[in-house]
């Protein structure tokens, strides 16, 4: 048997070359049949409203107001439901225009002294901010989603729940009837998937471009 330097060349190159070949054409396989059977989420889970893309079913965002003279921290935009806090999301040098580039949870225990006045300070201001004149938002009523964020700290989803409590003040700042607003969230609120996995949940964005049309059409 000849084991000679150029017989076992041969197959090597030949091996070689059907690698460079799948590597480029097995992305484009991927890409073509995910484009042909599953467009809308090859593309991002895209959202658009009034013609443009204003975000991703899968990516929450946050719905601030631009920062006042001397704020550094941004305050929520009290006439939208508010999204799960995101202690996760972090900066970087490089990406300073979006941050949703680094993500992750907040690896705190339970007992994390630290995790625990984030999780006070939260409730405190979910109390403040949903409040109302007519309704007043107790300790008790404050689920655990309103005042953690995911593991990714990028859930665009909230539980039925923390979405009720906000109606009050959404109704209030934005004017229709309560009622109406409790509505847009039962429409908005997903099942478990396929019916027994997961929880009912909200998506935020939906749920708002949802409000928006509600106001704009009164």
């Amino acid at each position: 048997m000849n084991n000679s330097p150029g017989n076992s060349a041969r197959p090597l190159g030949a091996a070689f070359r059907v690698l460079l070949v799948l590597t480029a054409l097995h992305p484009l396989a991927v890409t073509g049949a995910a484009q042909a059977l599953f467009p809308h989420r090859a593309n991002g889970s895209e959202v658009r409203s009034g013609g443009r893309v204003v975000g991703s079913e899968l990516i929450g965002q946050r719905y601030d107001p631009p920062l006042g003279p001397g704020q550094e921290t941004p305050a929520p935009d009290l006439k939208w439901f508010q999204p799960r806090p995101s202690n996760g999301l972090g900066t970087n040098t490089v990406n300073t225009q979006y941050k949703l580039l680094l993500s992750g949870a907040t690896n705190r225990s339970g007992d994390n002294e630290e995790l625990i006045a984030w999780v006070k300070e939260a409730r405190a201001a979910v109390i403040r901010d949903n409040s109302t004149a007519g309704h007043r938002v107790g300790p008790a009523d404050v689920p655990a989603d309103a005042v953690t964020s995911s593991g990714s700290g990028l859930d665009p989803h909230i539980s039925p729940r923390y979405a009720a409590l906000q109606v009050p003040r959404v109704a209030e700042r934005n004017g229709p009837e309560p009622r109406r607003v409790e509505r847009l969230v039962e429409d908005h609120t997903e099942g478990r998937t396929p019916g027994f996995v997961g929880e009912p949940r909200v998506n935020v964005l939906g749920l708002n471009i949802a409000l928006r049309e509600l106001v704009a059409g009164r």
